[in-house]
């Protein structure tokens, strides 16, 4: 391309940045040029800057959870996984409704909100010692399990579970709606092609996009605050990471129910096939949460988790409004070597910037306010007993957040 094609391409990027900065979209074919490391990364940030500030303003939210790992078996085999154990391996679990009550009766003295409830995806399917497990803690099924405990902590904590447990069917989340603020499921990335010999979700039958599609899409049928996202540098192409943030959004345009959108960055970790694979850079993760933030819109709740990226303050450059769950009690269970940073430096940073820290609940704001039939009816006097006129948590009287692995 010659100087002046090049100028000319330039002028027409930044017309179709200010454009998007501005709610008005930007054309397909231009998005993905966004991705180009050629393409000047100033003017994505600004713009995907700009289009947070009109729909979130300059309030940054945050989670305090109880991170609980209900189990770490699991039918999958993720190259990048290493949280998943197999019933051989002397570190696998169930955890018991005991041990879930002294982790969340911990975080309740330290003020936590949410009971995140992350596990592996129905070992039973695969393992028969996973089902003699279960079979003493009286199920057939985790997602039974789960359930139950869900009730638990809603019975003997003022802490709301949010749940990740994987394939669900609509029976299940139907199920679980009533004892979960919200639920997830990470949609990872749109792309079947991941999921060939050599891929990195060859051996993860769960992983298929249409089946997760399927589920984000029963979700909305139910009404179901819903959290989903993308994981990136796993191996897939500038136009998959489109694809599956486009199909996040013609979802949510339907439904209205998606919550919060997650980009999430690979972390490469010792023993796990992956773990010589490179990890996606800083700009790399700059440029695809300013994607996110243009093509979701200015409304949307967009989280990149801080304790994945060193200069994390730079995240909030790039459009998110949200940094997800920070835990005084537990680590981060599937990324133990990356703990939460403290609450005094999260607040540091958004000061530094502008923004001012705020608690959210496991629900966001949008969803208590202005959003009826989505809150669960057995939860929603007590969801709205415990935030402000603003739908967040109340400043007054939170206590220190203090980082124990």
């Amino acid at each position: 391309m010659n100087v002046a094609a090049r100028c000319l391409e330039d002028g027409r990027l930044a017309d179709a940045l200010g454009a998007a900065a501005e709610g008005r979209g930007l054309p397909p074919g231009m998005v993905v040029r966004l991705f180009d490391p050629s393409t000047p990364l100033g003017p994505l940030l600004v713009a995907a800057g700009r289009l947070r500030d009109c729909g979130k303003g300059k309030t940054l939210t945050y989670s305090r959870k109880v991170f609980l790992p209900l189990t770490n078996l699991c039918r999958d085999r993720c190259g990048y996984c290493a949280f998943r154990r197999d019933p051989a391996d002397r570190d696998a679990w169930f955890m018991t409704p005991e041990q879930v009550l002294a982790m969340v009766e911990e975080g309740a003295r330290l003020g936590c909100t949410e009971a995140l409830f992350s596990l592996g995806d129905a070992p039973e399917a695969a393992f028969r010692e996973a089902r003699a497990m279960l079979e003493r803690l009286g199920h057939r099924r985790t997602l039974a399990y789960l359930r139950e405990v869900c009730a638990l902590v809603l019975d003997r904590s003022p802490l709301l579970p949010h749940s990740n447990p994987g394939v669900m069917g609509e029976p299940d989340l139907a199920a679980l709606k009533p004892v979960n603020a919200s639920l997830g499921l990470m949609l990872e990335s749109a792309s079947p092609r991941l999921l060939e010999p050599g891929g990195p979700h060859h051996g993860a039958i769960t992983k298929l996009p249409r089946v997760r599609l399927r589920i984000l899409e029963a979700a909305g049928r139910l009404r179901i605050p819903f959290t989903t996202g993308i994981l990136i540098g796993i191996g897939e192409t500038a136009e998959e990471r489109l694809d599956s943030l486009f199909a996040i959004r013609a979802l949510h345009e339907r439904f209205a129910h998606i919550q919060e959108v997650i980009i999430q960055n690979f972390r490469a970790k010792p023993g796990i096939p992956m773990a010589d694979h490179p990890e996606p850079t800083l700009e790399d993760m700059l440029r695809t949460v300013a994607v996110a933030r243009l093509v979701l819109g200015p409304e949307m709740n967009i989280q990149a988790p801080p304790n994945l990226t060193q200069d994390y303050g730079r995240l909030l450059d790039a459009g998110i409004n949200d940094w997800g769950g920070v835990s005084p009690v537990t680590r981060d269970f599937v990324n133990p070597e990356a703990p939460w940073p403290h609450l005094d430096d999260l607040r540091r940073i958004a000061e530094a910037r502008g923004f001012r820290l705020r608690q959210r609940l496991p629900v966001y704001p949008e969803f208590i306010l202005g959003r009826p039939g989505f809150l669960p009816l057995e939860l929603a006097e007590c969801i709205r007993s415990a935030v402000g006129c603003d739908g967040l948590v109340p400043d007054e009287g939170i206590s220190q957040l203090t980082t124990e692995d």
